[in-house]
């Protein structure tokens, strides 16, 4: 059957969490990333998360707007279909311990493309006085599944990055990623894809084996642009952007690429970045990321 229409019409209902210190450090932890700004508990006020630790409360609202797609026809195995083809956040404010964020889902989009039919999903989270945290626009690519028909594009659609040219010669770095990478990084997210931690399942998928999260290979290059252009500053990432390619073996070594930034008249800086997996095929390709001012 094809992706409905119906599917733009997909109520979900908010998912609220509770964030706490060790929800955060665990992320981190996960990636490597061990970064004083996510774990010293000494000047607890200054304790923040990973910009990327919005996927984890996110991730509920998307498992139960999968779980509504059967209401709509949509069969389990046309749900499974559906890739995570790009992502797009912008960060208004890290996520902080003792944080109450409610996180609100929408499909604003639906479009036939060469692979199949293409899902917009925007993901809104607020925290407990409904301000702004976090605003993610990601599509899923439901491989060889047309529409019905439908061609609805995003009515609001994040802006262009401007200065996304890749110039200069990139900081290049190595990183091991372990046999059990995706296994703790499930654990430390909270976020459960059986793709990802149970072999049978990704074969039964039509994958070679189980891969890692596009999200944790997403991160590590968020780290890696933290690291070298940011000072070591979390704060600074204002947004995220990317589109997922190539699968991610476990263990191998990833090659992370950062470009020198390019500043913009706002005194923000846009930095190009890649994550290649072991083979020099692009796991997160045409990544960028705005960093705000950096004051000294």
């Amino acid at each position: 059957m094809p992706v409905p229409t119906a599917l733009l019409d997909l109520a979900v209902d908010p998912v609220v969490h509770d964030v706490d210190l060790r929800w955060t450090m665990a992320y981190a932890a996960a990636l490597g990333d061990h970064n004083d700004r996510y774990f010293d508990t000494t000047q607890p006020d200054a304790v923040v998360a990973h910009p990327l630790f919005p996927v984890c409360p996110e991730w509920e609202a998307i498992v139960a707007s999968r779980s509504q797609s059967s209401t709509i026809g949509m069969t389990t195995a046309e749900i499974l279909t559906g890739v995570h083809a790009t992502h797009d956040i912008t960060i208004h404010r890290l996520v902080r311990p003792g944080d109450r964020l409610t996180t609100q889902l929408q499909i604003v989009a639906l479009t036939n493309i060469g692979p199949g039919a293409k899902a917009t999903t925007r993901l809104v989270t607020v925290d407990a006085d409904g301000q702004p945290v976090a605003t993610t626009t990601q599509d899923a690519i439901y491989l060889g599944v047309p529409t019905d028909g439908v061609h609805q594009l995003d009515p609001m659609p994040p802006a262009v990055i401007a200065g996304s040219e890749r110039t200069g010669a990139p900081s290049t770095f190595s990183l091991d990623i372990a046999a059990g990478a995706a296994h703790t990084y499930t654990e430390c997210a909270r976020i459960w894809n059986p793709i990802h931690t149970d072999r049978a399942v990704a074969l039964d998928a039509g994958l070679p084996d189980i891969v890692l999260h596009g999200t944790a290979t997403l991160a590590h290059g968020v780290t890696a642009v933290v690291n070298a252009r940011a000072g070591g500053r979390p704060e600074l990432v204002r947004r995220i952007t990317g589109r997922f390619a190539a699968m991610l073996a476990m263990p191998s070594t990833i090659t992370i690429n950062v470009w020198p930034g390019t500043p913009a008249p706002d005194g923000t800086t846009t930095v190009p970045f890649e994550v290649l997996n072991a083979q020099g095929d692009a796991a997160v390709k045409d990544g960028l990321i705005v960093l705000g001012a950096i004051d000294g």
